[in-house]
C-alpha cells in the first residue's frame, strides 16, 4: 500500500488528537462512546427523565466576601468550616450515587482492583476525600496558632561549661537517663 505521505495529515485537519490516535488504533473515541450510549438510552430517558440542568452551584459571594474581611486565623477558619458544613450535603449525595452505580448489578462483587465498579468507589470515596483533606489543613492552622508544638528542649550544660572550661569531645555520648523499673519490683 503506497499512500501519499501528505494524505494522513490531510486527512487529519479539523480532529482532535484523540480522534486521530483513535483512527490510528481502531478504538472509539469518549464522544463516540457517549454518543453511541445517548442514541442506545433515548428511549430509557424518555420513560425515566433526568434532570438537564447542573446541579445548583452554591452561592460563593458570603464565603468570599467573609474571607476578604478576615483577619485571623480563627475567621478564616469559621469561614472554611461554614463551607465544609455546606457542602457536605451535596458532597455527600454524590458519593452515595457514585456508589449505587458502581453496586449496579452487583458487578461491583467480584470486580478485579482498576476496573469500573472499583473505580467508581474510589471516585465515591474521594468525592468525600476533598472535606476531610480541607478540615485537616484548617486544624493544622488552628493547631499552629493555638497549640504550637513545644520549643525543643534547650540542650543540657555540660560538667566544665559554666567555668568556661572548653571540653574535648571524642568519647562516648553521654548514657541515656535511667528509667524506672518496669514491673514489680522483687519482693513485693
Amino acid at each position: 500500500m503506497n499512500q501519499d505521505p501528505d494524505f494522513e495529515l490531510y486527512d487529519n485537519v479539523g480532529r482532535t488528537a484523540e480522534q486521530i490516535a483513535a483512527a490510528r488504533s481502531g478504538r472509539a473515541t469518549r464522544d463516540d462512546l457517549l454518543r453511541w450510549a445517548a442514541r442506545d438510552a433515548e428511549q430509557f430517558l424518555a420513560e425515566h427523565p433526568l434532570p438537564d440542568e447542573p446541579l445548583p452551584a452554591p452561592d460563593t459571594a458570603p464565603y468570599l466576601a467573609a474571607l476578604a474581611a478576615a483577619r485571623t486565623p480563627a475567621e478564616v477558619s469559621a469561614v472554611t468550616q461554614h463551607l465544609l458544613d455546606s457542602a457536605h450535603p451535596a458532597l455527600s449525595a454524590v458519593s452515595d450515587l457514585l456508589v449505587a452505580i458502581a453496586r449496579w448489578d452487583d458487578r461491583h462483587r467480584a470486580a478485579a482492583p482498576g476496573s469500573p465498579p472499583k473505580a467508581l468507589m474510589e471516585a465515591a470515596s474521594r468525592s468525600l476525600s476533598v472535606l476531610a483533606i480541607a478540615d485537616e489543613a484548617d486544624l493544622r492552622v488552628l493547631r499552629a496558632e493555638y497549640d504550637p508544638a513545644p520549643p525543643p528542649p534547650a540542650p543540657r550544660p555540660t560538667p566544665g561549661a559554666a567555668s568556661g572550661a572548653i571540653r574535648v569531645s571524642g568519647g562516648l555520648p553521654p548514657a541515656p537517663p535511667s528509667a524506672p523499673p518496669a514491673g514489680p519490683s522483687p519482693g513485693h
